[in-house]
């Protein structure tokens, strides 16, 4: 007779076993979207890149624009004539002591080479590099080649064929101030442009 009550506290024992120690069934989290204010804060971010876009094609158009003015206005300042025009592309341009990089200054003249260019598609020209005193006969026929190159490329990455521009060094070779200062060396360091073909009544831009 005393097994029932053994058997009976094994039961109760196992069915609290089980309600206390199984396993818990797992349950899956309810998914979230993105809620207003994110959506809000990407609609913001596209909706600025697509005006900063805006703005800078704006900006780049209307330097096009001034830059082809300037270009008209110095023509119409000197007359419309062939003369006029290789006078324009003659127009030398300078460089700082030792550096062959084209000056904010110098790239509105070179942008007028590249107008003249533009407008008369049988023009070629040379390019030639030249050098101050300063420095060795090699060391500036070298530096004299990189700034003739440094326009040319210049002047091709505006739309211009490479193959109708020639590029030569002549260092210090050809000084147009025969100073020994500041005020002549500045004036020796440049590249000049001539017409190798083409020039015959060429037209302006």
């Amino acid at each position: 007779m005393k097994r029932l009550p053994l058997l009976l506290l094994s039961g109760l024992v196992a069915v609290a076993f089980a309600a206390c120690g199984g396993k818990q069934p797992e349950t899956t989290p309810t998914p979230t979207g993105p809620n207003a204010d994110s959506l809000r804060a990407a609609q913001q971010a596209h909706d600025d890149s697509m005006k900063a876009a805006q703005e800078e094609a704006d900006r780049r158009a209307q330097a096009e624009a001034k830059r082809r003015q300037e270009i008209a206005d110095s023509l119409a300042a000197m007359g419309r004539g062939t003369e006029a025009v290789k006078t324009l592309l003659a127009t030398m341009i300078h460089f700082d002591y030792d550096k062959a990089l084209i000056r904010g200054g110098d790239a509105s003249v070179l942008d007028q080479k590249v107008a003249i260019l533009q407008a008369n598609s049988a023009l070629r020209i040379r390019i030639s590099g030249h050098c101050d005193e300063r420095g060795s006969d090699e060391y500036n026929l070298a530096l004299g080649n990189r700034r003739a190159t440094a326009a040319k490329q210049y002047v091709v990455s505006h739309g211009i064929d490479a193959s109708r521009i020639e590029t030569v060094s002549y260092g210090e070779e050809r000084p147009l101030a025969p100073g020994h200062d500041e005020e002549s060396w500045a004036q020796n360091r440049r590249d000049e442009f001539e017409i190798l073909s083409g020039g015959e009544n060429l037209k302006q831009p």
